[in-house]
């Protein structure tokens, strides 16, 4: 089997982060592996091709991602034992194609994301990101399905 050094972890700021941190903090004990704990954060608003807007709706988007990236830094804490090294990045761009870069970047050999449970016709007509990654990814990918909170 192949080693695995690298762990990238994408993650949305829901109930579920746990589960999908529990799985990775049991390989990287395993295989003494580096975890990194990826959020992507919408990407600003003149990237996209809208006017920034006013200062104070810049102030507050740049608060916003100060909290964000305070949150990982605290999952990193919270979930993984000391002896697993463990880092948060906040990246803003698309979803897709921001954690397919950063998992080449980093040379992750596993991706771990979580998977939502939809109607055929919920994926037909909305973007379906772990379907995507699994398409586009060129690492081994572990998809953690999720209870919707409407499924409980």
């Amino acid at each position: 089997m192949k080693e695995i050094k690298n762990i990238l972890v994408a993650i949305d700021f829901n109930d579920t982060v746990g589960e999908l941190l529990g799985y990775a903090e049991g390989i990287a004990a395993k295989f003494g592996s580096k975890v990194w704990v990826l959020h992507v954060a919408a990407p600003n608003p003149d990237f996209v091709g809208y006017e920034p807007g006013p200062q104070y709706i810049r102030d507050i988007k740049a608060d916003e991602l100060r909290e964000e990236h305070r949150s990982l830094q605290r999952i990193c804490k919270t979930f993984f034992d000391e002896s697993i090294d463990c880092e948060g990045l906040l990246i803003q761009g698309s979803t897709v194609e921001t954690v397919v870069d950063e998992a080449k970047k980093l040379k992750s050999d596993l991706l771990i994301v979580g998977t939502h449970k939809h109607s055929f016709f919920h994926d037909l007509f909305s973007e379906n990101v772990s379907l995507e990654l699994l398409k586009k990814a060129e690492i081994p990918l572990l998809a953690i399905p999720i209870e919707d909170e409407e499924e409980e």
